[in-house]
């Protein structure tokens, strides 16, 4: 990578190294002004040395002679003052002792053997001993206490190192979301793609790399649709051209004086009529053909159930009487239409269950026909592949697109079907439907 890019802020590159050049700058300012603050360099006035502080008073006045020790005494309680030291009359020394509370490991480590520290028995403070120098003379002076070391997490470090995770902590989390956050858009985009037009168009903003990606993603897009709408295009054009030569042979075959061989001709140009429909309708089936709207699917559901009970087929509907749902009524119409003709071709006694909830409509297309094996499910959901083995087709077989085609229609309102196992034997086709549409809500409330 170029020099450059890393200089550019329009890159993902560029906006990591000024965010790391910022919590460097950062850094050093707030080191500054801790140090600045606390000024380690300085010596704090009011922190006494403790114990070293009385063993030097100590060792002067032992080392002084007895005329002098009056006029030290005196330097000394101006020099040392939180000491207290002042002169003890002469008597027996008593027994040598720590003081309660007072911990003189220091002392005894800082004098020799020549001085002697007791205990002040009658002295109110607790921090107070009696030292008797090498001649004999004793004196008294307060105890003051070492400073602790500073603790381990005190030290000016500690908030440095803080800020460092910090940033760090903060560099990553924003690194992290702005590579994860739009290739979980692309994701999304992909997997919601169709060529139907109602999916919007992935945003090209964020760093340059991405902009890059979401443009070329969108412009696949675009040539994906095109190639798709160029093949219907020529399909329908072949269906257009193919429905002309079929009526003039169907005219002819009115001239064929043979009732059975014209009944025979004239079903075979109604079968390639028909597949030539059902093929096309089936690659139009992703184009946008209707308009989402609320609809009582319950009500669509009867209509269809009643349609083949008028035809002496036994088909009943099983579920509410009215059911409110945002989806396309024709595709679903021709949806479970397509189903229940699968269902009576293979089956006796077809039953259409709609089970409701708060978010999704089930509706259940079952029979007790032979079903489907496990292995052949979901072959069977693939365009032109038949129920049965029979090469030939006739009135009786289709052309194997009906589960394809209910698939597509429950995949474009964001929905999904499945074929399931009735007992003891028989099929049921499963579809799953979204009661609102959210990308259609969200778009609505903008």
């Amino acid at each position: 990578m170029r020099l450059a890019d890393f200089l550019n802020l329009r890159t993902i590159g560029g906006q990591i190294t000024a965010l790391v050049i910022t919590s460097i700058v950062a850094i050093h300012l707030i080191l500054t002004g801790i140090f600045l603050i606390t000024r380690p360099d300085e010596v704090d006035p009011g922190i006494d040395r403790g114990h070293a502080q009385f063993a030097a008073a100590v060792q002067l006045l032992g080392a002084a002679a007895p005329t002098d020790r009056p006029r030290l005494m005196s330097d000394l309680a101006r020099a040392f003052p939180r000491l207290d030291i002042e002169p003890l009359p002469p008597g027996p020394i008593p027994e040598v002792s720590d003081p309660e509370g007072v911990d003189l490991r220091g002392l005894h480590r800082r004098l020799d053997s020549t001085y002697r520290i007791f205990p002040l028995p009658n002295e109110q403070s607790r921090n107070r001993v009696g030292v008797a120098l090498p001649d004999g003379t004793m004196i008294s002076a307060r105890v003051l206490r070492d400073p602790r070391p500073r603790s381990f997490w005190a030290g000016s470090w500690t908030a440095t190192l803080l800020f460092a995770i910090v940033s760090v902590s903060l560099l990553s989390l924003w690194a992290a979301r702005a590579l994860t956050s739009p290739l979980s858009a692309f994701a999304r985009a992909a997997e919601n793609f169709s060529v139907n037009g109602t999916a919007a168009a992935l945003p090209e903003r964020g760093p340059e790399e991405i902009r890059f990606v979401a443009k070329a993603l969108n412009r696949m897009r675009e040539r994906i649709t095109a190639l798709i709408d160029d093949r219907t295009k020529m399909l329908a054009a072949i269906s257009h051209d193919l429905r002309t030569p079929i009526t003039r042979m169907r005219l002819r075959a009115e001239f064929i004086e043979d009732e059975v061989h014209r009944h025979r001709m004239m079903g075979d140009l109604d079968q390639m009529r028909s597949m030539l429909e059902a093929v096309l309708s089936f690659l139009r089936n992703d184009r946008k053909l209707e308009a989402m709207t609320l609809t009582d699917i319950a009500s669509t559901l009867q209509l269809v159930a009643d349609q083949f009970a008028d035809i002496d087929y036994k088909v009943t509907y099983q579920g509410p009487e009215h059911a409110m749902a945002i989806v396309r009524p024709d595709d679903l119409t021709r949806s479970v239409t397509n189903l229940v003709e699968n269902s009576v071709r293979y089956g006796a006694h077809v039953t259409v269950r709609l089970t409701t909830s708060t978010d999704t409509a089930t509706i259940e297309v079952e029979d007790d026909g032979p079903g489907i094996s496990d292995a052949r499910k979901e072959v069977m959901l693939e365009p032109f592949v038949r129920g049965d083995d029979a090469r030939n087709m006739d009135e009786t077989t289709g052309f194997g697109l009906g589960l394809s085609i209910a698939r597509a229609i429950a995949l474009a309102h964001g929905g999904k079907l499945s074929l399931n196992d009735r007992q003891p034997h028989g099929l049921i086709v499963r579809i799953e439907l979204p009661v609102r549409q959210p990308s259609r809500m969200s778009q609505a409330a903008e």
